[in-house]
């Protein structure tokens, strides 16, 4: 029973972006068209639920190529990997699918392009983040991570004359993102832009469906995982653009009464590599609580897909 005056705010877009529908499915159609065992490199996507959905459907999670069987075929995940990374899986004679976020594709040749050019590249981006390691593994030896506002003063000092570029982790917060690059320009003013936003459009998106939200929503619950990049700036967001509260939780089951004292109106979201069931047993949970009343707040529809890998398309007719 919905109780007078609360509510919930149910943020769209949401949840799947594009490329994360593609790796998810990847292994799916893998493990249709050549039986269990499927190894996977890392994780497919960050979230707990997907990879132990996928775990228990026969994918193998493993955190190099040299671990897999020789001969065995092995899925490279969505957040890209180093050309180092194909070379161990090539000298194994691994049947590899890459599951690489074409977005994320998009960066590591702009690295290669940039790098060929002459350029020194300048990766905003977390450390240690497989996205991040997969791209500067492109060109290792003129990049140079950025993390965070902070990182821009642990920079060398370059000279006048040397070209530089910045690119970014796709799954950053727009916001964080060009405060850095900001910086970056008034300390090197030959600083070039990249020729497109390195930020995916479903990271972008879902920013701006929080922000929507969020001067409204007194608590935000952020579905996703904690090693999800972008999940954890969907938290991040709200907080900074209104919401007095926000947490970030796998499951329904982990959401705490206390969260709701003087609440009137909940704002719900989920990170990228979030499936819909899960949200909708948060909306479940919510429910039980009084908060039955759903608005959803759309800024924006999305119409992407990608294509699966070549060897997992259907055949023409």
């Amino acid at each position: 029973m919905t109780e007078q005056g609360k509510k919930v705010l149910l943020a769209a877009p949401r949840g799947y972006c594009a490329g994360v529908d593609r790796a998810v499915e990847t292994v799916e159609k893998a493990l249709e068209k050549y039986g269990a065992p499927v190894y996977v490199r890392k994780e497919i996507v960050h979230n707990k639920y997907v990879v132990e959905t996928l775990r228990d459907r026969g994918a193998i999670f493993v955190d190099e190529a040299d671990e897999v069987p020789e001969g065995a075929h092995l899925v490279f995940s969505a957040h890209g990997i180093s050309p180092e990374v194909r070379e161990s899986a090539a000298r194994r004679n691994l049947l590899t699918l890459d599951a690489t976020c074409p977005l994320v594709t998009k960066v590591h040749n702009e690295a290669k392009r940039f790098a060929r050019d002459g350029y020194f590249i300048l990766l905003v981006g977390h450390e240690g983040h497989e996205e991040v390691e997969g791209t500067a593994g492109e060109a290792p030896e003129v990049t140079f991570l950025v993390d965070g506002v902070e990182g821009v003063d642990t920079l060398p000092d370059f000279p006048a004359d040397q070209k530089l570029v910045w690119l970014s982790q796709t799954t950053l917060s727009v916001d964080e993102t060009m405060e850095i690059v900001d910086k970056l320009h008034a300390r090197y003013p030959q600083l070039e832009n990249p020729p497109s936003d390195d930020i995916c459009y479903a990271t972008q998106n879902r920013q701006v469906a929080v922000k929507a939200i969020a001067p409204r929503a007194e608590l935000v619950i952020v579905v996703g995982s904690q090693n999800s990049s972008n999940s954890k700036r969907l938290v991040e967001v709200a907080v900074e653009n209104g919401s007095k509260d926000a947490h970030l939780i796998d499951y329904a089951h982990q959401i705490q009464d206390e969260w709701f004292d003087g609440v009137n109106n909940v704002g719900v979201t989920s990170g990228a590599s979030v499936p819909e069931v899960l949200v909708r047993e948060v909306i479940d949970a919510l429910a039980e609580r009084g908060y039955a009343d759903v608005e959803e707040v759309t800024t924006t529809t999305e119409t992407i897909t990608f294509a699966l890998p070549r060897n997992l398309r259907p055949a023409r007719t």
